[in-house]
């Protein structure tokens, strides 16, 4: 089966030696790439120092490129295996390694304010002991982050806001003395206008009635091609309604072979009267469970046995997506 059915994390998750190792990877190259001041080489180098004792044997460039893409379907996956994985010796070591990654002095981004409040949230570490675990590690206490809706923050943060705040009042009495102009010139262009406007009147009132004449000849025409083309649907739709009609019968005529679709079922370990959305949780749980990549490292013999086992799995779901 054909590796594009997976995304670039899944497909890590598949080949890692542990999972919850990659997962807690990812979730930290995330908030290293919130960091600022800091160059690429120094985040990997950072992010290695941190999970030199992982277990997940790949490389971590991969795991960074994820992270740099901002892909929140492979931030919430690796949320939900730490969040089911963690122990809670495990939880407050992740968020160890998350705040030692995210400062070094205590002074972090906006965003890695709010990823440290999430990953807390996510491995059920109160408030409380988040602020006590950051003051020891960085010797400052977590402050609330900076709402960047106040003015105050943009005064820090951005020095040449108020200079282009100025610019732009001062653009904007330009276009407002324009817009005066304008006014006057369009106040003028109107009274040319209703002068001509009093010669025309005679050439308007010939025009309205050679207009109305030919309007009634018009609305006759489509009046007459309306009735063709609706008759020509109704043929159109009396024809299609043969056709489905004919197909349903077809269909009746030839049901698939029951007990076919019962070994399919249970290939995925469904039972008879499971739904298309059962069959594919179903599927995806055995894909994942028995795909032959997994079997990497094993013999050839192992390797052509999972193939063998995936191709089984695979044939069922597409007959149960045919059959459904």
């Amino acid at each position: 089966m054909s590796t594009a059915r997976f995304s670039p994390f899944e497909l890590l998750l598949l080949k890692s030696r542990s999972q919850v190792d990659t997962a807690t990877l990812l979730l930290l190259g995330w908030v290293l790439v919130h960091r600022q001041h800091v160059s690429e080489g120094q985040r990997r180098r950072r992010l290695a120092q941190v999970t030199s004792q992982f277990r997940h044997g790949h490389e971590l460039g991969p795991v960074m490129s994820i992270a740099h893409s901002q892909d929140l379907h492979a931030i919430q996956l690796a949320a939900e295996v730490v969040r089911k994985e963690c122990t809670k010796e495990r939880s407050l070591s992740v968020m160890h390694q998350a705040i030692t990654v995210a400062t070094d002095d205590g002074d972090i981004s906006l965003a890695n304010h709010y990823i440290l409040r999430f990953l807390a949230d996510l491995l059920n570490v109160a408030p409380a002991t988040l602020g006590t675990l950051f003051q020891e590690l960085t010797g400052q206490p977590l402050r609330p982050p900076e709402d960047p809706s106040r003015d105050a923050y943009w005064q820090t943060h951005d020095p040449a806001y108020y200079a282009q705040k100025a610019q732009e009042e001062a653009d904007a009495a330009q276009r407002e003395k324009a817009s005066q102009e304008q006014a006057e010139q369009q106040q003028r262009a109107k009274a040319d206008k209703q002068q001509e406007k009093k010669q025309k009147q005679q050439e308007k009132k010939q025009q309205k009635e050679d207009a109305r004449r030919a309007k009634a000849r018009a609305e006759q025409s489509s009046a007459e091609q309306a009735r063709a083309e609706q008759a020509r649907q109704e043929r159109a739709r009396q024809e299609q309604a043969r056709q489905e009609e004919s197909r349903r019968r077809q269909q009746r005529s030839s049901p698939p072979p029951p007990d076919r679709t019962t070994r399919a079922l249970a290939v995925l370990g469904l039972t008879p009267g499971a739904s298309k959305a059962d069959v594919r949780r179903a599927y995806r749980r055995m894909a994942q469970l028995h795909h032959p990549d997994r079997f990497y490292s094993e013999s050839k013999h192992q390797v052509a046995l999972a193939s063998a086992r995936f191709q089984r799995i695979k044939n069922a779901y597409d007959y149960l997506m045919q059959t459904y």
